[in-house]
């Protein structure tokens, strides 16, 4: 009997190798390369597009492509909608990863019985029977009528079922479960995920058919399978949350239909996820008010939302003080508490710092730099700000405050809120009618923004 050929795939960007090594030689990873069996002749091929042989491709000008516009369709769940950039696009392929149990087969299955009525459907499930998917959608209150789904795992005979079908939504529960006849690797190996999802690409772009896959995640939070899996997609949404919250976030962190970063917020309840239309009214129910809060305005996408940021300041019993943050980027803290020392002459080298953004929510934008600072000098000086104060702004090395994008919106998410006074660079200043309804403090340099919030 031959004995059977092995090969080498990276698990960042799928390349293979004939022999393993501590480094892939095609992006640079470390100890990513895992064994698996050699591929069959004729499949590796097909994996890398959808558009057919390379024989039969022919160079087109761009002038003389038709620009039809997309094609977009309501998914039914406002939220969703919104991070899928308007709605569905027809022909698209959505990516959906998360932890385990936070929601992520709930929310597509209710997303399918919403367009059940409208736009037939196919479950692809290879995790669970049949019976405990409509299971599932009776203990959510969804109608079983007009639902179709298919338990297998095989692309070839998904792909022959959907084609008789022809339904114009496919979910696919997960694409770690898939694989190839094609290929002799084990399900949820490098070469299947890649292969499988190859195919369901090739086939949602070839009859114009949405898919939605969903992808499991390591441990290190990143989606399981090669990291082209997520080049493949047209977009990535991760569900976040925390284990104890009943709050979960829908990020976008790639899409070519709509804004990347924009956010969905969902409450988890025992009827599956109901959306938040307005998610700043939650983020903010319960704050205190107290020392070492402050209310910033973030953008999320195309969407303001009022967050309170809190920061504990204590004294440090270590040599080296501790600098913590939930929420927020750990090395920006630590550079804006020296550019607090240096030109605002408030020193915290001897305390503790810990940083939070309440609600779960991860705030990446340089925005939150003044509300961290005012936060952290509140909690020094067990002196609250204002109830019925918001800031936002980017905080320099040389102490200047710099203005950030969509000032005006933020502004008027505040005065919508109730909020009375704004501390803001002066470049997101607000002029006109704006002004009358929220009092403006335009900021330029550290020390001015803490005289400010003092006052």
């Amino acid at each position: 009997m031959a004995k059977t050929k092995t090969t080498y795939y990276c698990s960042e960007c799928g390349a293979s190798a004939t022999k393993w090594a501590g480094q892939c030689g095609e992006c640079g990873a470390w100890n990513s390369l895992t064994e698996a069996p050699a591929e069959r002749g004729g499949a590796g091929g097909r994996s890398v597009g959808w558009a057919g042989a390379a024989s039969s491709a022919e160079v087109t000008p761009l002038a003389s492509v038709s620009q039809a516009e997309e094609v977009r369709m309501g998914v039914g769940i406002a939220e969703l909608d919104r991070v899928l950039g308007g709605g569905l696009v027809q022909g698209s392929v959505v990516l959906v990863g998360g932890d385990p149990g936070i929601g992520k087969s709930t929310l597509l299955l209710q997303a399918l019985a919403m367009l059940a009525p409208t736009c037939p459907g196919l479950y692809v499930t290879g995790e669970e029977s049949l019976g405990q998917v409509a299971g599932r959608a009776t203990r959510l209150g969804l109608p079983l009528d007009g639902l179709q789904a298919l338990a297998e795992t095989c692309i070839e005979r998904i792909l022959d079922k959907a084609s008789r079908v022809r339904p114009r939504v496919i979910i696919a529960d997960s694409i770690q479960t898939l694989w190839s006849e094609q290929l002799q690797a084990a399900p949820g190996s490098v070469s299947q995920v890649r292969e499988s999802a190859a195919r369901l690409v090739r086939f949602a772009k070839e009859t114009g058919t949405s898919v939605f896959l969903v992808g499991h995640v390591t441990k290190e939070g990143g989606i399981a399978g090669p990291r082209v899996l997520e080049h493949m997609v047209d977009a990535v949404l991760y569900f976040e949350g925390e284990s104890g919250s009943r709050f979960r976030v829908l990020r976008a962190f790639k899409n070519r239909f709509g804004a990347v970063n924009e956010l969905g917020v969902f409450a988890m309840s025992d009827k599956g996820l109901r959306e938040v239309p307005n998610p700043s009214a939650i983020f903010l129910s319960g704050s205190s008010h107290g020392p070492g809060s402050a209310i910033m305005v973030t953008r999320e996408g195309t969407r303001p939302l009022l967050v309170e940021v809190q920061a504990l300041v204590d004294q440090s019993p270590l040599s080296n003080p501790r600098r913590v943050t939930l929420g927020l980027e750990s090395n920006r803290l630590a550079m804006l508490l020296a550019v607090l020392h240096r030109h605002g002459g408030v020193g915290v080298f001897d305390q503790d710092v810990f940083c939070n953004v309440v609600g779960g929510i991860r705030v990446q934008e340089t925005a939150a730099d003044l509300p961290v600072l005012l936060a952290v000098v509140s909690s020094l000086r067990d002196r609250a700000l204002s109830g019925k104060t918001v800031c936002f702004g980017e905080v320099g090395l040389s102490g200047e405050i710099r203005p950030v994008p969509n000032g005006e919106d933020r502004l008027k998410e505040a005065a919508t809120h109730g909020f009375e006074r704004a501390i803001v660079p002066r470049g997101n200043a607000a002029k006109g009618s704006l002004s009358k309804s929220i009092e403006v403090i335009a900021v330029g340099r550290i020390e001015e923004a803490l005289e400010a919030a003092s006052d």
